[in-house]
């Protein structure tokens, strides 16, 4: 399946953009699609803000996906707007899918956080190290739509911060997934073995636009994790992380990379074409690695006296929320040698032209000091 940028644009959702996305958002959207979607109340959180799913497709392969467990992860619920829009628009793949499908979506689990724009929910809890214990309500939502739903595949979605890179290359890890583990040993059971499947059609599917900039989260085995702890009740779970393309921190662009690897995921599931793809390729994509800066100086020295020769500052940015927006707040993280790490922005000291310019930005100031 290729859909087109066209038709890309006429389904993206246009209502919700940016990196601000709360709940308010979600419930006016789910409102204005009564009509075309299953909707239903499944609990609240911790500040009695609703939390609602929805359900399309009479399918018998079940699929169960949820976004901003993390309320500052707001890209994966972006690209699931569009994704509803897609299965309910006039397409030949979309009508297969909900034929042959039906998907249990909950585009919002920690409207809290997503309010204050944390990671955490309003008890400063990490609801994807809650998934044992279940302490928090947002948690047991999830776990109840788990156990009721009783799905054949997961789908746990997630942003990453701009500071991972694919291998030991210079390129942004732009979407990144994982099949997680289900032991500490990390071995491949039949159901990790379909999420690395998956995980390869997905990869198939964004080489072909964003090649080289495909990453594999790390593996470590964590139970209280819920994407390990439905691995471990023999469920094929992916672990979706939306990273950073250039000039995008906004993720517009990668929120449409994550529609399509959806798309390709599901699309895979329908057709019964898992088998198409070699589990083994999962082990192909690169690790995550953790080699950005948002900025990078090389040669700082000619602009901070007590660095030695060939040293560099990296500056990486601080999400504030204020009045309502996202600002980017420049943080100096290192100063030293930086040989290995490279920036999605770049000033070279050495180079007049650079150094002008360097000169007439805002954070100039911060980094000579």
């Amino acid at each position: 399946m290729s859909i087109s940028e066209s038709d890309y644009s006429l389904i993206k959702e246009k209502s919700v953009g940016g990196r601000y996305v709360i709940n308010e958002q979600i419930l006016q959207f789910l409102e204005n699609n009564n009509r075309k979607l299953l909707i239903r109340a499944i609990g609240k959180s911790v500040q009695e803000r609703e939390i609602k799913s929805l359900k399309l497709g009479t399918g018998p392969i079940k699929i169960l996906m949820w976004s901003q467990m993390h309320g500052n992860e707001s890209t994966t619920t972006k690209a699931v707007l569009d994704f509803i829009n897609y299965l309910n628009a006039d397409f030949a793949v979309a009508s297969f899918i909900l034929e042959r499908c039906t998907l249990m979506i909950i585009p919002m689990l920690n409207p809290d956080g997503a309010a204050a724009y944390t990671r955490i929910n309003a008890n400063d809890i990490d609801l994807n190290r809650d998934a044992q214990n279940r302490t928090q309500p947002e948690s047991v939502v999830l776990r109840k739509a788990f156990d009721d739903f009783e799905p054949h595949y997961c789908f746990n979605l997630h942003d990453q911060r701009t500071i991972f890179n694919v291998g030991n290359t210079p390129k942004p890890a732009t979407v990144s997934f994982l099949a997680p583990a289900h032991d500490p040993e990390r071995t491949i059971s039949k159901t990790r073995g379909v999420s690395m499947q998956l995980i390869v059609a997905m990869n198939k599917t964004l080489q072909e636009i964003i090649p080289g900039q495909v990453g594999r989260y790390d593996d470590g085995f964590n139970s209280n994790c819920v994407g390990d702890s439905f691995q471990m009740l023999h469920v094929p779970t992916i672990l979706f992380e939306s990273g950073h393309f250039p000039k995008d921190y906004e993720r517009e662009r990668t929120r449409e990379f994550i529609f399509r690897a959806m798309i390709s995921a599901v699309q895979t599931i329908a057709e019964n074409k898992i088998d198409n793809y070699k589990r083994d390729d999962y082990f192909q994509i690169p690790e995550n690695g953790k080699l950005f800066f948002d900025i990078l100086i090389k040669n700082a020295e000619i602009i901070d006296s007590s660095l030695k020769e060939s040293a560099s500052i990296g500056v990486l940015y601080k999400e504030i929320l204020s009045k309502g927006r996202v600002e980017f707040e420049p943080v100096i993280d290192k100063r030293g040698v930086l040989s290995d790490y490279y920036g999605h922005e770049i000033y070279d000291c050495s180079n007049e032209a650079d150094l002008i310019k360097l000169r007439q930005q805002s954070f100039y100031q911060l980094v000579k000091e």
